[in-house]
């Protein structure tokens, strides 16, 4: 074939410019949807108070963490006084009141674990499809169902020692010399795999949400059998607040990081050019 008549190559985009795009797009998904479930767990700890060890979840869009109540005496950010009449009068009181800052008082476990998960997550995924069709080809359909796995098996491995870190800091207030501590302590006692604690389950938890895997039970099966236990309203359990917060953290995840693939490759394309 005439190499003249194949057209332009394709503009590919480098290993650190979909970094970047990805962390862009996890950091402003954190900063956009941490506000709303600040102001979700004010609320509930209103109606019901948490008590001393007790756990309750924090969703950001990107990643669960499981919070528990810190010893009594410490002004945590949950316990605030505050009567709240909705989400909207929420939001108002602890701005006015606390600061606008208070809306993203759970902000820091997200930078330091779902920010690194979701950049190792993106990169790999794509770097992986693109591998993958260079050499199987580009119909082949099984090709997302293992860039999907190997990627979140990468990521959930880089992440699972600071999961462990987060575990402790959470458990009570360490400074940096007491955590340098425990880590080197856990290290010298049970060796460098210990930091890997909870792998297993972790895998097991994630992978399938990240790859379309054949299921034994049909999805038909699994509907009628929540119709059986809850009635037809129980396949829509948990639907609005799941659309306020997920629906909006998808499409900024998303959209910004195929944004920022979509500029470096024209910017890539010009030099070319040149």
């Amino acid at each position: 074939m005439d190499p003249e008549s194949e057209g332009p190559p394709v503009t590919t985009v480098t290993l650190l410019q979909q970094m970047f795009a990805s962390c862009t797009g996890a950091i402003l998904t954190s900063l956009m949807v941490t506000p709303f479930d600040v102001v979700k767990i004010r609320l509930q700890a209103q109606n019901n108070p948490f008590p001393k060890g007790k756990c309750f979840l924090y969703s950001n869009g990107l990643m669960d963490h499981l919070c528990v109540c810190e010893e009594e005496g410490n002004k945590a950010w949950y316990k605030k006084p505050g009567r709240f009449q909705g989400t909207l009068d929420a939001f108002l009181k602890i701005i006015r009141n606390e600061g606008i800052k208070s809306l993203w008082s759970g902000l820091p476990p997200t930078l330091v674990m779902a920010v690194p998960a979701t950049v190792i997550y993106f990169t790999c995924y794509d770097q992986l499809t693109g591998l993958l069709r260079s050499k199987l080809g580009e119909n082949e359909s099984r090709i997302p169902i293992v860039a999907g796995i190997v990627a979140r098996l990468g990521a959930v491995t880089v992440i699972s020692p600071l999961e462990l870190i987060r575990t402790k800091m959470q458990s009570k207030k360490f400074s940096y010399e007491e955590l340098h501590r425990f880590v080197s302590k856990k290290v010298s006692e049970d060796g460098w795999i210990s930091l890997w604690r909870g792998w297993a389950p972790t895998i097991l938890r994630d992978v399938p949400f990240s790859v379309s895997m054949p299921l034994q039970m049909s999805t038909w099966s699994i509907m009628k059998n929540i119709v059986a236990k809850n009635g037809f309203s129980g396949l829509f359990t948990g639907l609005i607040p799941r659309l306020i917060k997920i629906a909006p953290a998808c499409a900024v995840m998303i959209s910004t990081y195929e944004f920022g693939k979509s500029f470096f490759q024209k910017q890539n394309a010009q030099r070319q050019q040149y």
